[in-house]
């Protein structure tokens, strides 16, 4: 009866460690991978009084964190009082040629914001765009510029933020979440 029991032990033993191997995957876990973001371009387009003045922001960071310090648009001018349409572009310029990571933003909008955070001068940016869900986007807006003063801008692109969170649909990333893919930081003088 005792061998019977051992025997019937190592059995039970060996079926569950068949069966726990035999029911896992050797596949992987799909990743989406974040991509490597070089280069944001910001650009004002004038409108209303100030038509036909065209501004661009670019920062610039082709081999990433760390090494060559970016290049990054100082100060970007703007005039006072005035309108201004906004469109976000995104890239991989380490790349040959250079990828669009706006498309990917685009086509996974709803897994995507971004932000405008303007420190020390009168910035008002309205979103005009909607994912899915008739949440913001960012990647073009419009922006009404206040008097005169110098600050800065922050603009920034944040993957998976929580849009029905307080004030994220009205452009404030405190609530956001989610993991910011970049962040810059502009001076801005409205003159």
């Amino acid at each position: 009866m005792k061998f019977t029991r051992i025997k019937l032990y190592y059995l039970a033993v060996f079926a569950a460690l068949l069966t726990t191997t035999a029911c896992g995957s050797d596949d992987p876990e799909p990743v989406n991978q974040e991509e490597l973001i070089t280069t944001l371009r910001v650009t004002f387009t004038g409108t209303g009084p100030n038509e036909g003045e065209t501004v661009v922001a670019t920062f610039t960071d082709l081999d990433g964190t760390g090494g060559d310090d970016p290049v990054i648009t100082n100060p970007v001018e703007l005039t006072a009082n005035g309108t201004y349409d906004v469109s976000v572009v995104f890239l991989n310029e380490a790349e040959s040629p250079a990828q669009n990571i706006t498309l990917e933003v685009n086509a996974e909008s709803d897994e995507h914001q971004v932000f405008f955070v303007a420190n020390n001068i009168n910035f008002t940016y309205q979103y005009g765009d909607e994912d899915v869900n008739e949440q913001p986007i960012g990647l073009t807006g419009s922006v009404l510029v206040g008097a005169a003063g110098t600050g800065t801008l922050q603009v920034l692109l944040i993957h998976e933020p929580d849009k029905d969170a307080s004030g994220v649909s009205t452009g404030s990333p405190t609530n956001a979440g989610g993991e910011t893919d970049i962040s810059v930081t502009f001076n801005v003088s409205i003159q």
